[in-house]
């Protein structure tokens, strides 16, 4: 499918971008220098510039496999990049996906990425007619956790040592909502 860009209210949610009139590359690896990030968001390493092309790239090839919508959490005056939302695992037959997230350090605590949740659930539950989307984090994951809560999804289950963080089995939480 073709990508969507979304106004989501005080943010703007567009495609990850690195061309000449805007590069979200470097902002990348800021991001995913942080301690945080690397704990929590650990199955991608977006090291340098090189490596943040391979994940701009990735995540337009997946909007085009219809495998994830996603969305850079960008500052509408600038372009400057907040964080990223999406919706992973898409199975449009199903009607289900699942929310992935994440925010830059410098945007972090001010509600960016639960508005930005909100705008990409509304997509998902008109534009693509999901009837469920589900979003999972690491039991120690207490932001993740407020995150969920606020945009409105139930508790559903945990699976115990069902991932691995720090080098140890985590709990894996599972959140749902259903259109």
């Amino acid at each position: 499918m073709d990508a969507v860009e979304i106004n989501a209210g005080n943010h703007y949610l567009r495609t990850l971008r690195a061309d000449d009139r805007l590069d979200d590359r470097p902002a990348l690896v800021t991001a995913f220098a942080d301690e945080a990030m690397r704990r929590w968001v650990y199955h991608y390493n977006v090291p340098d510039l090189e490596a943040a092309g391979r994940y701009v790239a990735l995540r337009a090839q997946e909007w085009a496999d219809d495998e994830r919508c996603s969305w850079a959490v960008a500052e509408p005056a600038t372009g400057e990049l907040l964080g990223e939302v999406g919706l992973k695992n898409l199975d449009l037959d199903a009607g289900t996906a699942e929310v992935a997230c994440w925010a830059h350090p410098l945007a972090r605590g001010r509600g960016t990425t639960v508005e930005a949740i909100g705008a990409a659930l509304r997509f998902g539950f008109g534009a693509l007619d999901l009837k469920e989307v589900s979003y999972d984090h690491a039991e120690g994951n207490a932001a993740s956790a407020r995150v969920a809560e606020k945009c409105g999804f139930t508790l559903s289950h945990k699976l115990r040592n069902e991932i691995e963080v720090d080098g140890r089995p985590e709990t894996l939480v599972v959140w749902t909502l259903r259109a």
